[in-house]
């Protein structure tokens, strides 16, 4: 019975201090990488600041010492009390939001199209090829004249832009699932609905997301240019207007705020990708 105890004891010791290595080396882990993130935006400070610094005191450029990140940081306060900032986000959400909905309605069933009809992946790659390789800002003229406001013209672009990584991602992951999966479903009398959404969609659930968020980047890439001309709102129409009143400080906040949002947008649906979606070991 001592024997036993002991060895009890013993096991329950080794397991304690192997749970707390575990614990340290996550922690430790963690750290690394918060203290990476910091380091590298304070790195990215420093050159911003020396930027600045070396505007401000260059005689030919000090106007434009504004550009650098104390007076950018300074002018948030301002921004975002006058309700410059949140009317911008709520404007420029709302076109990517509704333009995101619509890329992703249109671009998982033709990227399943792609992916399970061979005729339709032959007879349409050609054309998609060609539409995927024109600029969408190239479309701003026939929008306007298409589309009876501006806002309208702008979503359609960031529709065209964002469409194609969907499509693609979709078509690229069902190419992924192995044929046989289709075979046993229709061996066991599976309705093309439930194909769809008891097999199709949770396999390639990862690919989808991957291309809503290459969409993502795509789109909100082509917003800021889109609004810089016919609307009145929105982060690019913000830019414009502080360029304009020669506001630096108020444009390198708005350029701020646009790459916070976007890091903030890119690093949800990071996250939703690797917690959320299946997907096969690398």
């Amino acid at each position: 019975m001592k024997t036993n105890t002991t060895s009890e004891v013993v096991i329950n010791e080794v397991a304690t201090a192997t749970g707390a290595n575990q614990q340290f080396s996550a922690l430790k882990v963690r750290g690394k990488r918060l203290f990476n993130w910091v380091a590298g935006l304070a790195i990215l400070f420093g050159l911003w600041w020396l930027g600045g610094y070396m505007l401000y005191i260059n005689p030919d450029t000090t106007n434009f010492a504004d550009f650098g990140p104390i007076p950018t940081l300074k002018a948030f306060p301002g921004l975002w009390a006058d309700g410059t900032i949140p009317d911008a986000i709520k404007s420029s959400g709302y076109r990517l939001g509704i333009a995101l909905s619509i890329a992703i309605s249109v671009g998982i069933p033709i990227g399943i199209l792609l992916g399970r009809s061979r005729r339709f992946r032959e007879l349409s790659n050609s054309p998609f090829q060609l539409l995927r390789m024109i600029s969408p800002l190239s479309w701003e003229p026939i929008a306007v004249i298409v589309f009876l406001s501006w806002n309208q013209a702008i979503i359609f672009l960031l529709a065209i832009a964002s469409v194609w990584p969907v499509a693609f991602a979709t078509a690229a992951g069902l190419a992924k699932v192995d044929p046989a999966w289709f075979k046993v479903a229709r061996n066991l009398g599976a309705t093309r609905w439930h194909t769809l959404t008891q097999i199709i969609l949770p396999a390639i659930a990862f690919d989808i997301v991957t291309g809503i968020r290459a969409a993502l980047g795509v789109a909100w890439i082509v917003l800021v240019p889109a609004e810089f001309l016919g609307v009145t709102s929105g982060l690019g129409y913000s830019i414009a207007d502080a360029r304009e009143t020669l506001s630096y400080d108020h444009l390198t906040a708005m350029v701020l705020t646009i790459g916070i949002i976007g890091y903030l947008l890119d690093s949800s649906l990071a996250y939703v990708i690797k917690h959320w979606c299946w997907h096969r070991a690398a």
